[in-house]
């Protein structure tokens, strides 16, 4: 099926490894072996503090969590409450900081990162409803993590992303902690799998539509693409965005997940929301993983950090970092 090219940087690196033609759709116990073999990522060079903490679970559960914050950080200030991905069956608190930390050094931000429950084990709800949890628990302790809580941002990448997104509808049909925005970084967010996208990708690349048919049926067993998948479990089929705080979601071009992403920030516009949307020629899932120091990269960091950065600027965000 013609598709997109992957940018020059991009498709050196797939090129090397094999993933930029046909990737045969990987067992289900394939796909969670591989996601669970540790995270990869050295974060030893990043300027910031680490304290693990445990923080409330689905039904009374523990999870372990990690808050980061700069070295001169004092006080509260604005809090990134972070999703991790790796499909829904891997990946760890740590997976994926790279593209996050940053915006510490740069915003004195907080960052709190959860471990929470993975499917197969625990399916459909454990995932979204630990990070709800997790969410509230945050809410509730803001002040000891070093956070404010009127200034506090949901983010995730990939699977952590879409969980982001199904956290961001829990709070506000719940009425739960009112969110500052949501950061949404190559977001999982449609287990149906029908969009143009899904079939161009759908072996090629670094996260193919068997890797996505094979995650998604880990949480969701055989109601993965019926009628009965809940909006929280897969944000894409919430038949109402409105009322949810500002986005920024950005995806690549080359990719399975392009195609929802991009409807779902039109769906918020068309609720009457707020969302900046990014879409990066060329770029695989997780791309600028690949090729971090490649010009788009810097810019892809860039975005993220001018929306934050706007973000926590506004007259609300303002306002609640004043005392009263």
């Amino acid at each position: 099926m013609i598709r997109p090219p992957y940018d020059a940087g991009v498709g050196a690196v797939l090129a090397a490894a094999g993933l930029d033609r046909d990737v045969p759709a990987p067992a289900a116990e394939d796909l969670i072996a591989g996601l669970r073999a540790g995270n990869s990522e050295d974060l030893s060079g990043y300027d910031v503090v680490r304290r693990d903490i445990t923080a409330d679970g689905f039904r009374g559960a523990a999870l372990t969590a990690s808050v980061y914050s700069r070295p001169d950080h004092s006080g509260t200030g604005p809090g990134l409450f972070v999703l991790h991905g790796g499909g829904m069956v891997g990946g760890t608190r740590f997976t994926g900081l790279s593209m996050l930390l940053p915006l510490l050094a740069a915003h004195d931000v907080s960052l709190v990162t959860v471990d929470y429950r993975l499917a197969p084990e625990h399916p459909d709800p454990y995932p979204v409803e630990d990070a709800y949890a997790a969410l509230v628990w945050t809410a509730r302790n803001a002040g000891d993590l070093g956070i404010d809580p009127g200034r506090l941002i949901v983010a995730g990448v990939s699977s952590g992303g879409g969980l982001a997104a199904g956290t961001a509808l829990l709070a506000r049909d719940r009425g739960g902690p009112a969110l500052l925005g949501q950061l949404l970084i190559c977001p999982m967010l449609d287990d149906r799998g029908r969009t143009v996208s899904a079939r161009q990708f759908d072996r090629s690349g670094t996260w193919t539509g068997g890797h996505n048919r094979a995650g998604w049926s880990a949480l969701l067993g055989t109601r993965a693409g019926t009628s009965d998948v809940s909006a929280y479990a897969a944000p894409a089929r919430a038949a109402d965005l409105s009322g949810l705080p500002p986005a920024f979601l950005d995806v690549g071009s080359a990719e399975v997940f392009r195609d929802e992403s991009v409807t779902y920030a039109s769906r918020i516009w068309a609720d009457g929301g707020d969302c900046e949307l990014h879409v990066w020629p060329g770029g695989t899932h997780a791309w600028d993983a690949l090729v971090p120091d490649a010009p788009m990269a810097r810019q892809a960091a860039a975005a993220r950090s001018g929306w934050l950065g706007r973000l926590i600027a506004t007259p609300a965000a303002v306002a609640s970092a004043v005392p009263a």
